[in-house]
């Protein structure tokens, strides 16, 4: 009998706004055993480099994880810079993308990680990262050529009208929010793609990072696992938060540590209302469908519904 055919994505148009320069997946060599990390954003991306990382190389507390899992798809430094350097890397590779799938090129060859979160706790660490985001990074963003539209504005001081332009304009100012959960949950049954929930990793952390290591075939050290599980807890994060922020937090007052903020989910409980929440509740069943919403707000691979 002849193997299935298996109908993999196809990239389908370019993103490119004050972020994002998609084209650049369209000049990259892929490897065979690359790994790519895929976010929304503040959904658990940089701790699941993290924990990539620190498995791959056995633990390693130096580890500069922010330079050897660079995000592909940003930008800045432009795409003449980028790919050179990400072909010089000798090791495994980890790359990063906020991309939905339709705006990139999908390797069959290349296993890709997927996390997402509520969308409630997104836009409540969009802020911190957003209101805390210095000149340096405006420039970089909205001064450098290539941009595409209109530049990034500072958030208004009130978080309600923040999330209200977010819900109301879909992801405004950063990017659509749920056009990127429903293109990574259409291809959720693929082999080389593995649903992981921030909600999960919260609750079960050591288990979930077992389940990526098989996931990847990283065969891992048992003598090592307990300092490679420490290496990747938040608190250790926090405090060596230069290692895993891009340039060190240099683009957010108050550094790498205002980068890597709380690291917990619910923070919007005390602020929007409960019919606030019902309506964002009633968005997500109408975008995503009933299943990919009870996965997107709760975690749990029983919720992740594949197809038969």
């Amino acid at each position: 009998m002849n193997a299935p055919v298996i109908p993999w994505p196809r990239k389908t148009r370019e993103l490119r706004n004050h972020h994002f320069d998609s084209t650049i997946w369209n000049d990259f060599a892929f490897r065979g055993d690359d790994i790519v990390i895929a976010t929304y954003a503040k959904s658990g991306t940089t701790w699941t480099q993290q924990i990539v990382a620190q498995m791959l190389f056995g633990g390693a507390p130096a580890l500069a994880v922010a330079e050897l899992s660079p995000w592909l798809d940003l930008r800045v430094p432009p795409k003449e810079i980028k790919l050179p350097a990400v072909e010089a890397q000798a090791h495994r590779r980890i790359l990063k993308t906020h991309l939905p799938v339709d705006a990139l090129v999908f390797s069959p060859r290349a296993k890709y990680i997927y996390i997402a979160r509520d969308g409630r706790d997104v836009v409540w660490s969009m802020y911190n990262h957003h209101a805390n985001a210095n000149a340096a990074w405006y420039a970089a963003l909205n001064d450098t050529p290539g941009r595409v539209g209109p530049p990034i504005e500072p958030p208004p001081a009130d978080i309600r009208q923040y999330w209200r332009d977010w819900m109301d304009r879909d992801g405004h100012p950063f990017w659509p929010f749920w056009e990127n959960i429903r293109s990574w949950w259409a291809i959720r049954h693929l082999p080389n793609v593995l649903m992981v929930h921030f909600n999960d990793l919260k609750r079960d952390m050591e288990g979930e990072m077992r389940r990526i290591a098989r996931f990847l075939d990283i065969a891992i050290d048992e003598a090592r696992w307990p300092a490679i599980v420490e290496y990747c807890t938040f608190d250790w994060m926090k405090r060596n938060a230069t290692q895993s922020v891009p340039l060190g937090g240099a683009f957010w007052d108050g550094g790498a540590e205002t980068f890597i903020h709380k690291g917990v989910n619910g923070r919007w409980a005390d602020t929007l209302t409960p019919a606030e929440c019902a309506e964002y509740a009633a968005r997500a069943e109408q975008e995503l469908g009933a299943a990919c919403a009870r996965w997107l707000a709760n975690g749990g691979a029983e919720n992740l519904d594949f197809p038969s």
